[in-house]
């Protein structure tokens, strides 16, 4: 399939034309005629002939033919630059094979680094390989690529994990250099939307030149994007919600609505009383929380009123607006490639790039709570109610408005390089090529994040405090003016906005500072050629042996190192801990093709391709994976192919020695709530057993705290998925219509042991089902008035769980019309169907229920978002996607309209016998169903349902001949289509999909190149 221009197999063959043409210095014609060369040309004509094979994505083995059994897409030069874009993953994140959710500059809240991940089949980008020229790389982020660098992008549609090992599971995009280039140019543009914001801006200089006995081709670049605030679109200046209609209690939802909703983390607070007291003082309170009122001082109980979840006077904190919904980046980059014959069979070669990229997230101000270590001391002076909070007692949580917006800084840098040697011999009658190397890739990235308290401090100042010469004083111990503290500000969390709690605040504001370090090394080598002749051709081997180490080290801040045993630190939130690591692994690989039969009735030709790889890892033992493909052409037109294969994917650094890190989960349910201790249930440790106990997580509707932790930390087993992958398509490329090709692929892949970071939902879920190796990991206060609750040392371990399935079918259709007297036309579209994407996300539990999410966004929170492998928990799997084109062109002028489609889907549960609503619970009425043991959800309201969305991009060039110089103008998003409106219980980025939706609006791009 190809994307933009034609099919593969049209591209690759005007390369090979024309590499025959430059090897042999005469016409290709000529070379086709030379049948009886002179011994002495011998060395000249194998050289030629040598040209003439390809290495396609997919396989080793050299072939002719461009289409083979793999299912390959092309992005060819022409459609990387007719495209504007200014970053390779802003164009192949475009593609219908991507789905699933993945990061992008538009998902700030989820890192803001300005990264580009590819996540083929919906997998995730850990179980998509990325290659430059045939060979993995450290960073998955594809837009620290250098664009200008790159002649295509192969991007193969199924796993081949007997090709290139681990990641390749949902497929390989692997990004083909320019390594012809001769020449040099300099291109410059601009853009901005039509709300006068997003800028873009940049420059590329590309230079080239080559010589009889090699090339060289390098080049510079540099982009800067401006953020967008997320208060400048409507669809995202506010934090919305909307609620169901079943349900009762304090967390029933509300009547079907559309809400302002936000953080109950507010300025003027959300405070928990428990008692008589609270019930007298504030009688009919179903939040059980307060807000202190609005220029009320917060001394007395008549400052303070019942905290409003929803309506017109909501307390709810509206974080949304000062957001931003794209990150602000800078991008510098560089490369260089070439290669020298050292002789006329070996040859040296190099490559490699460097990019520096600075990018920075905004973010409302940090949240004081009590579930993040902070304590106020009963016997505070500013303390009105005289209880304490936190450590047990119970809980609080404010908006601390007067440290200003959370700021994140990144620095990231990439350097990769691939060198060594190459060439050919003769082994008998067939000639064989030879590849050793060693790639080298580092990434070194430096975090520091501002607008965070310092809560030890703070918790100082929210100590034993006294009025001492009419001054208010910190004391070590309550009403003992003698145990005055020196250099403590006494803190008022009840009043963040009087003179005592600015001043302890601007003392107690800290950045926290990350640094991490990966490396990874790998050496090669590789053979490929001819064994022996068949009547229907040459039959080819390919063999080749890998050594590979990672290495990763990242180093934080005291301020921000994690207390295992509280899951808290210094500041409070964005707490993380050190992590160091690496592992080893040898492969090695081997790949036959064999040509069966040929220039028989009904059979053009019958090709059969096998392989296998073999992998030792230091630490997870061995695998051998294993492919059979054939291609049968029953005619010229027709190709017929299919391929079966084993996948895997060894657990990746982060997963095995990821050190613990603060997470905020959402649980809609705690297995615990009303339990009386019979039966024992091993999750409610440390419950009361009066039947009374109730989540406050639950009921409240907000986010948990917790430890995220590598499996190593954790103490919890794991080990690499595994799978199989099928694919069964036909290529058609009609006589009687030339320049036309289309292609169909049905597809099936099935993972099993899905590694996966097992939320605390889960958690609790499966050890109150009887698994209990789970249940170490649950941690709930022993007492005090928030006993039973959850703590924030609870762990979500990483390991295996469940398994995913997915399939559907691919097709494609190009053709390049008959030449017109107005102009040349090609046309085409591209297209996948999602079958099912089946995920079985509670394996040993009673109530277990694989669900079928295609079809289906999944927001943060819902039970089938816990094994999504998108980007912040939010996944979208629509049945349709699709990409169309139509280029024209003409003399110097040429055209493009470009179309991109994400099919209707819905929001809602997959599985066929529940229903849950968007904030990720599911309200239910009456008693578990005896027939079916589950639960009878009966939701009154009907699932979310939202239509398709199409883009249309166009574009128009003028090439000036008379000063080598090209002229393009754009227009992406040209009937500023916006994004729909998810809601998800304020869960969401912009209220939206920002993996897969367009945030920016219409955008205006200009582009001017000039050739030397």
């Amino acid at each position: 399939m190809k994307l933009g221009v034609t099919k593969l197999s049209s591209s690759v063959r005007l390369a090979l034309s024309l590499g025959a043409v430059i090897a042999g210095g005469t016409s290709a014609t000529a070379f086709a005629q030379d049948a009886a060369p002179a011994a002495a040309d011998n060395a000249a004509q194998q050289k030629a002939a040598n040209l003439q094979t390809v290495v396609v994505t997919g396989s080793h083995i050299r072939r002719v033919d461009a289409e083979t059994a793999s299912p390959v897409v092309v992005i060819d030069r022409a459609a990387i630059t007719a495209s504007g874009k200014m970053t390779l993953g802003d164009l192949v994140q475009q593609l219908p094979a991507q789905t699933g959710g993945n990061t992008n500059p538009q998902v700030n809240n989820s890192g803001g680094t300005g990264s580009s991940s590819i996540g083929l089949r919906g997998l995730g980008p850990n179980r998509t390989l990325i290659l430059v020229d045939g060979h993995r790389v450290v960073n998955k982020d594809v837009n620290s690529i250098p664009a200008s660098m790159v002649e295509r992008i192969e991007v193969l549609t199924t796993g081949a994990s007997s090709v290139y090992g681990s990641d390749a599971v949902g497929g390989v995009v692997n990004f083909i250099l320019r390594k012809d280039y001769q020449g040099a140019e300099f291109s410059t543009n601009y853009g901005e939307s039509d709300h006068d914001d997003g800028a873009q801006s940049g420059y590329r200089f590309t230079f080239g030149q080559s010589s009889d006995k090699g090339n060289i081709v390098g080049g510079i670049e540099y982009s800067k994007m401006d953020g967008i605030e997320a208060g400048n679109r409507n669809y995202s200046k506010n934090a919305v919600s909307r609620y169901g209609t079943n349900g009762t209690g304090p967390s029933a939802p509300q009547p079907v609505s559309n809400n302002i909703g936000g953080s109950s983390s507010a300025p003027y607070g959300h405070i928990q009383l428990k008692g008589t007291n609270f019930a007298s003082a504030f009688p009919g309170c179903q939040s059980g929380y307060l807000a202190r009122n609005v220029g009320a001082a917060g001394t007395t109980a008549a400052d303070y009123h019942c905290f409003q979840n929803n309506g017109a006077n909501s307390d709810k904190y509206n974080y949304a607006t000062v957001n931003l919904i794209t990150t602000p980046q800078e991008r510098t980059g560089a490369f260089v490639l070439g290669n020298y014959a050292l002789t006329d069979h070996v040859t040296a070669y190099f490559d490699g790039y460097y990019n520096k990229t600075t990018a920075n997230f905004a973010l409302a101000p940090a949240v004081l709570t009590t579930s993040g270590g902070f304590v106020d001391s009963a016997d505070s002076y500013y303390n009105p109610f005289g209880v304490q909070f936190g450590g047990g007692g119970n809980s609080f949580s404010a908006r601390l408005s007067a440290l200003g917006n959370r700021q994140g800084f990144y620095g990231t840098t990439t350097g990769q390089v691939h060198t060594g040697l190459k060439g050919d011999f003769q082994l008998g009658e067939q000639t064989w090529q030879w590849d050793a190397g060693v790639d080298y890739g580092h990434i070194s990235q430096t975090e520091v994040i501002t607008g965070l308290p310092n809560v030890t401090e703070l918790n100082q100042g929210a100590g034993p405090s006294m009025l001492i010469n009419g001054v208010v004083t910190c004391v070590g111990t309550a009403g003992v003016a003698s145990t005055a503290i020196a250099g403590c500000l006494p803190f008022n969390p009840f009043n963040l906005t009087s003179a005592a709690s600015q001043a302890a605040l601007a003392k107690a504001a800290s950045p926290a500072l990350t640094q991490s370090l990966q490396i990874e090394k790998t050496y090669h080598v590789d053979f490929n050629g001819g064994l022996f002749e068949l009547p229907a051709g040459t039959v080819q081997l390919a063999i080749g042996a890998d050594y590979r180490k990672d290495y990763a080290h990242n180093q934080v801040d005291s301020t921000v190192q994690i207390d295992p045993t509280t899951g808290t630190c210094i500041l409070g939130s964005q707490c993380s801990s050190a992590l160091q690591g690496g592992f080893n692994v040898k492969e090695g690989y081997g790949e036959v093709f064999i040509p069966v039969l040929n220039d028989l009735p009904f059979v053009k030709s019958l090709n059969v391709t096998v392989g296998d790889r073999y992998s030792k890892f230091n630490d997870f033992g061995t695998t051998n994976n294993f492919k059979f493909a054939v291609e049968w052409k029953p005619f010229d037109d027709l190709l017929l192919r299919g391929t079966a294969a084993e996948v895997f994917r060894q657990p990746n650094l982060t997963e095995v020695y990821g050190a613990p890190a603060a997470d905020a989960p959402k649980i809609s349910s705690d297995p615990c709530t009303g339990y009386t201790g019979n039966p024992v249930n091993p999750a409610c440790v440390n419950v009361p057993t009066n039947g009374t106990f109730t989540d406050t997580y639950v009921t409240s509707g907000t986010q948990a705290s917790a430890i995220l932790a590598g499996s190593a930390y954790a103490g919890f087993p794991i080990k690499p998925e595994h799978g199989k992958t099928f694919d069964l398509g036909a290529v058609y490329s009609p006589s009687w219509a030339p320049g036309l090709s289309t292609t169909v692929d049905v597809w099936h892949l099935y993972l099993n042991d899905t590694i996966t970071s097992v939320g605390l939902q889960s958690v609790l879920n499966l050890c109150a089902a009887g698994q209990t190796v789970y249940c170490q990991f649950i941690s709930r206060y022993p007492s005090g008035a928030q006993q039973g609750q959850l703590t924030a040392a609870s762990i979500e371990p990483t390991g295996n769980l469940g398994t995913t399935s997915t399939g559907g079918i691919d097709f494609s259709a190009n053709y390049k019309l008959p030449q017109f007297s107005f102009g040349q036309f090609t046309i085409g579209v591209n297209a996948t169907y999602l079958k099912y994407y089946n995920q079985q996300t509670a394996p040993g539990l009673a109530s277990n229920v694989t669900y079928n999410d295609a079809g289906h966004f999944l927001p943060f929170g819902s039970a089938q978002a816990a094994a999504c492998p998108g980007a912040a928990g939010n996944c979208l799997f629509p049945r349709w996607r699709g990409q169309g084109y139509l280029n024209w062109q003409s003399g110097g002028w040429d055209a493009s309209w470009r179309m991109r489609y994400i099919g209707r889907f819905q929001m809602g549960s997959a599985s066929p016998s529940q229903d849950v609503f968007p904030d990720g619970q599911c309200y239910y009425n009456g008693s578990p169903n005896p027939a079916g043991g589950k639960y009878a959800c009966t939701l009154t309201g009907q699932k979310l349902k939202y239509g398709a969305t199409v883009y249309n991009d166009v574009s128009l060039g003028y090439n000036i001949e008379a000063l080598n110089t090209k002229v393009e103008f754009g227009v992406d998003n040209l009937f500023d289509k916006q994004p729909p409106f998810l809601y998800a219980n304020n869960t969401l980025n912009a209220n939206t999909d920002p993996s897969d939706f367009d945030l920016v609006g219409r955008y205006f791009w200009g582009r001017v190149t000039v050739k030397f």
